[in-house]
C-alpha cells in the first residue's frame, strides 16, 4: 500500500473514530436531557397532586382539566384495596408489581418505571400517599421522545457519513500535496535503476523534509557519477596504456616470424618450437587485446551512446556467422526460422551475438558445426562442447563468473555479462540451457517490433 493510501486511510480512520465518539455524546447527552425534562415533568405533576385537596380531585368529582395541564400526563389513584381511581374511569395504566409493593411504604416513597400501554411506550412515576390511602400513578408517554432520539440518530449518522467523505476527498488532497514531491523522487530513483543514468532531474524546492531528501539524493548522484566519471577514467587510460605494449608486442611478433621466414620457421626441430611459440605469443596477444576491449567496454558503457534503430536480427546473425567463419575457420550454421525485427542498437546487439557465438567456439573444440537459431526477437547459439552444470547457470551472466571447469580455458568472464547488459537494455532476457544429447544452448530474447516493409517469408 502506498503512503499516499495509509495517509488517505489513517485520516478517514481518526475523523470515523472522532465523529462516532461525538455522535455518540450527543446522542447521549440529548436522551438524558430530554428524559430529564420527562422526569421533571412528571415529578411537577406528582407534587402538584400530592397537595391538600390534589388526590380529591382524582377520587372525586373529577375536571381532568383542572388535574392536569398537559394533556399527554397520565393520573391514577391505586387505592389500597387495589381499586383504580383514574381521570378518565378507566385504569389506562398497568398497576404492576411496583404500586402494589409500594401500598404500605412510607408517604413519598416513589418508583421509577417504563411500561406500555396500547402498544405505545410510557413513563411511569408511582408514589405511595402513605396512611393506607394507597399509591398515586403519573404517565407520560415516551413516543415523542423516541422520535425526536430517533431523527437524532439519523442526522448524526447522515453527518458522520457527510464528514468521513469529506475527510477522504480533504486527505486525498493534502496526501497528493504532501507526497508530491516523494512520488517525483521515487521516480527519480526508478529511473535511475532503469536506466542506470545519474543524470536525472529530481525536485529540491522548499524547505520541509522532502525537499532536504531530495537535496541530499541529488548530491548522491552527483557523487556517483563523480565516481563513475573517475572509474572510467582510469579504465580508459589503463586500457590506453595496456594497448601500447600489447601493440608493439605484436609488432615484434610479426616482425620477429617475417624475418625468420618460412625457412628459419620450419628448420628442424627448433624451427617447429619457434613457430609454436610465436603462435602462442600471437594468440595470448590477441586475448589480452579482447581482453583490454571487453574491460573497457563494461566499464564506460559505450553502448549506451548508440542510438535505437529498427535492426533485422537475421541479417546481424549472418554477419556474425560469416565473421566467425574467417576467423576460426569453423562451421558456424545459421537458422532463421521467421521474420526477426527488433528496435535496438545495432553494434550493441552484434557485439551480443558475437560474444555468444564466440563463447560457443572456446568450449565447443569439437569438429561438428555451432548452430544459430533465430525466431523473432529470439536467438540462440547451440554446441556440442561439455555443457553448463546446473549450478553454474544462474551465474553464467554474472560478471567475471568463471565456472570451474572454465578456468583452464582463456577468457575473462565478461563476454556473457556484457550480453545480459545489452539485452537487459533492450527489456529482453538471457537464459542458458541443456541441449539434448550434450552441449549447451545459450541465448536471449528481445521484444518484436514491427516488420519493415517488404521483408516477408524464412530461410534456413
Amino acid at each position: 500500500m502506498s503512503l499516499r493510501a495509509r495517509f488517505v486511510l489513517a485520516l478517514v480512520g481518526l475523523v470515523a473514530v472522532a465523529t462516532a465518539l461525538i455522535g455518540a455524546f450527543s446522542y447521549r447527552t440529548t436522551r438524558a436531557e430530554l428524559l430529564g425534562q420527562l422526569d421533571s415533568s412528571l415529578q411537577a405533576t406528582t407534587a402538584d397532586l400530592r397537595r391538600p385537596g390534589g388526590v380529591d380531585r382524582v377520587l372525586g368529582p373529577r375536571s381532568p382539566a383542572s388535574i392536569r395541564g398537559d394533556s399527554d400526563v397520565i393520573v391514577q389513584v391505586v387505592g389500597a384495596d387495589g381499586t383504580v381511581y383514574s381521570m378518565d374511569g378507566a385504569a389506562p395504566l398497568p398497576v404492576g408489581a411496583s404500586a402494589e409493593d409500594l401500598l404500605d411504604e412510607p408517604e413519598g416513597t416513589f418508583r421509577w418505571q417504563d411500561d406500555s400501554v396500547d402498544g405505545t411506550a410510557v413513563r411511569v412515576l408511582t408514589t405511595s400517599l402513605g396512611g393506607g390511602r394507597g399509591v398515586l400513578q403519573v404517565g407520560r408517554s415516551l413516543s415523542e421522545t423516541r422520535q425526536v432520539l430517533a431523527a437524532l440518530r439519523t442526522r448524526i449518522l447522515v453527518a458522520s457519513l457527510v464528514v468521513v467523505a469529506a475527510a477522504a476527498a480533504v486527505g486525498v488532497v493534502l496526501a497528493r500535496q504532501l507526497t508530491r514531491r516523494l512520488v517525483r523522487l521515487t521516480a527519480a530513483a526508478e529511473e535511475v535503476r532503469r536506466s542506470g543514468r545519474l543524470d536525472v532531474d529530481v525536485d529540491t524546492d522548499g524547505t520541509d523534509e522532502a525537499a532536504r531528501l531530495g537535496v541530499a539524493f541529488r548530491e548522491m548522484l552527483g557523487a556517483l557519477a563523480r565516481s563513475r566519471e573517475d572509474q572510467q577514467r582510469l579504465v580508459q587510460d589503463a586500457g590506453h596504456e595496456l594497448r601500447t605494449p600489447l601493440t608493439s608486442l605484436r609488432t615484434n611478433v610479426y616482425t620477429l616470424r617475417r624475418s625468420l621466414g618460412p625457412a628459419g620457421v620450419g628448420a628442424g626441430a627448433a624451427g617447429g618450437d619457434t613457430a609454436r611459440i610465436l603462435d602462442d605469443l600471437d594468440q595470448e596477444t590477441e586475448e589480452l587485446s579482447r581482453l583490454v576491449d571487453e574491460v573497457v567496454e563494461a566499464a564506460t558503457d559505450r553502448r549506451g551512446d548508440e542510438p535505437e534503430q529498427p535492426v533485422d536480427l537475421g541479417d546481424l546473425v549472418e554477419r556474425v556467422a560469416e565473421r566467425a567463419r574467417r576467423r576460426s575457420g569453423r562451421e558456424v550454421v545459421v537458422h532463421r526460422l521467421g521474420p526477426a525485427t527488433v528496435s535496438g542498437r545495432p553494434l550493441a546487439l552484434e557485439r551480443a551475438v558475437t560474444n555468444l557465438v564466440e563463447n560457443a567456439l572456446k568450449f565447443d573444440s569439437g569438429v561438428q558445426p555451432i548452430e544459430v537459431t533465430c525466431e523473432g526477437g529470439r536467438v540462440e547459439v547451440a554446441d556440442r562442447g561439455p555443457g553448463i552444470a546446473a549450478a553454474d547457470r544462474p551465474h553464467v551472466f554474472d560478471r567475471f563468473y568463471r565456472s570451474t571447469d572454465a578456468r583452464s580455458r582463456p577468457g575473462s568472464g565478461l563476454g556473457l555479462s556484457i550480453v545480459a547488459e545489452v539485452v537487459a537494455g533492450h527489456g529482453g532476457r538471457t537464459f542458458a540451457a541443456e541441449r539434448a544429447g550434450g552441449g549447451a544452448v545459450v541465448g536471449f530474447v528481445l521484444p518484436v517490433g514491427p516488420e519493415p516493409a517488404g521483408r516477408t517469408g524464412a530461410t534456413a
